[in-house]
């Protein structure tokens, strides 16, 4: 992560300080400004490191098949379930959980996450059995999550859950010279796999 304006200097901060919790965390910002780079600085940084970091594009996954890629699912369960299938939250176990985009987790499925949170468990979709699990929640969006519950769009327990640790990320255009500085470092990146015959222009 690169920046030297004061809010960036805060925002490192805030990641040190709260990487050392067990906290979940809601990292806001618009699209484009590094909130997986913030989701990895603070997984890094905290005593999950040697575990896994999980991370899932919630507005990539189509809705009738989140709640499996979530929790897992059971064979046979649906149509096309031809196998057992372990899901990312498992997946992440002792480790950290990165939802990206968590506003377009559609509500049934913003339920079965809050269990996770609550009760520390998930269940596979078709099985009656409940498994165990240790997760650290980042969450990360760029809309305005407490207008979605106002319109019943997002659960506010769920949302209260979340935003624990809320991270603010500033726009490029209030960042002054670290426009410059980005500018500069991609630049320097881009040299180097030039030299190396890896072209990343």
């Amino acid at each position: 992560m690169v920046g030297s304006c004061p809010a960036m200097k805060e925002l490192f901060r805030r990641i040190r300080k709260v990487a050392l919790t067990n906290s979940s965390v809601l990292i806001q910002g618009e699209s484009g400004t590094g909130k997986e780079l913030v989701a990895k600085a603070l997984h890094e940084a905290s005593s999950r490191k040697n575990s896994n970091l999980i991370s899932i594009n919630c507005a990539a996954i189509p809705e009738n098949l989140i709640e499996s890629e979530l929790f897992g699912h059971e064979k046979g369960s649906f149509t096309g379930a031809t196998n057992t299938r372990t899901g990312l939250v498992e997946a992440a176990n002792n480790g950290t959980l990165f939802l990206d985009e968590i506003g377009e987790l559609p509500l049934e499925a913003q339920a079965r996450l809050l269990r996770v949170l609550q009760e520390h468990e998930i269940r596979k979709v078709g099985s009656v059995q409940s498994t165990k699990v240790d997760v650290r929640l980042i969450a990360a969006t760029h809309r305005d999550l407490q207008q979605f519950v106002m319109e019943g769009l997002f659960r506010e327990d769920l949302f209260y859950r979340i935003n624990v640790m809320p991270l603010q990320i500033p726009p490029l255009r209030d960042r002054g010279t670290d426009i410059l500085e980005l500018a500069e470092s991609k630049l320097r990146v881009n040299l180097r796999a030039f030299r190396y015959g890896i072209y990343a222009f």
